[in-house]
């Protein structure tokens, strides 16, 4: 199978620019871990094997959603069905697993991270962790989408985690967002046992931030300063 030009050239060189990024920034190490995004019925994902902070867009083949190649010379990585499941039945645009320190200790020691902090709602609050399975298997890929019903991150137990979002960059900051999370709970357990916020003050939060607009920037009104 060989390259085509035409085939998804400004999205695999995203995802190893995105790949190179999330090994500059400890998410991804070595070969572990994978990141894919679609673009109608094709979906651009890292090759199996590829060292991903160095990642090039030649290491990042093409397939179609029932995982043939379509562009591309090396084999897509072995996690393919758990990305091809999230996006048949969630429709996301794009996928980003990885062996974040942080994620990959707390999947080793909890069910479930608990929403400590608001920020956590963004990605649907308390993230689920999916049970153990082998990786590459289909046991794997249909715990992994149980533990994302509702959910745009999961924790895949003794093994790392998954962010999915509409966009490429919406996963990785998701992903960024998850590693982070997991290491103000690491800390705050290392002190004694976390808060965890319930349903009112998670609703309230969520009223808060839809009533300001919370988190895009905005112009000031006139007469304020």
């Amino acid at each position: 199978m060989t390259d085509s030009s035409s085939a998804l050239v400004q999205e695999r060189a995203a995802v190893a620019d995105v790949c190179r990024r999330l090994g500059a920034a400890g998410l991804l190490i070595g070969t572990a871990g994978n990141v894919s995004v679609r673009v109608g019925d094709r979906v651009a994902v890292t090759a199996t094997g590829a060292v991903l902070a160095q990642l090039t867009a030649g290491q990042v083949t093409v397939v179609d959603l029932d995982g043939k190649v379509c562009a591309g010379t090396l084999q897509p990585t072995s996690e393919l069905d758990l990305h091809l499941g999230v996006y048949r039945r969630y429709g996301a645009g794009a996928v980003v697993h990885t062996h974040a320190p942080m994620a990959t200790a707390l999947s080793c020691v909890l069910d479930e991270l608990p929403c400590i902090h608001y920020q956590l709602l963004a990605l649907g609050g308390a993230v689920r962790v999916a049970p153990y399975a082998t990786f590459g298997t289909p046991e794997l890929a249909e715990s992994v989408l149980t533990a994302l019903d509702g959910r745009s991150a999961a924790l895949m137990a003794n093994h790392g985690s998954v962010t999915v979002g509409p966009t490429l960059d919406k996963a990785v900051e998701n992903a960024l967002l998850l590693e982070w999370a997991c290491g103000v709970y690491q800390h705050a357990a290392a002190l004694g046992q976390p808060r965890v916020l319930d349903e009112q003050q998670q609703l309230a939060v969520i009223e808060a931030a839809i009533a300001r607009n919370y988190g895009t920037t905005q112009t000031l009104r006139e007469g304020k300063s």
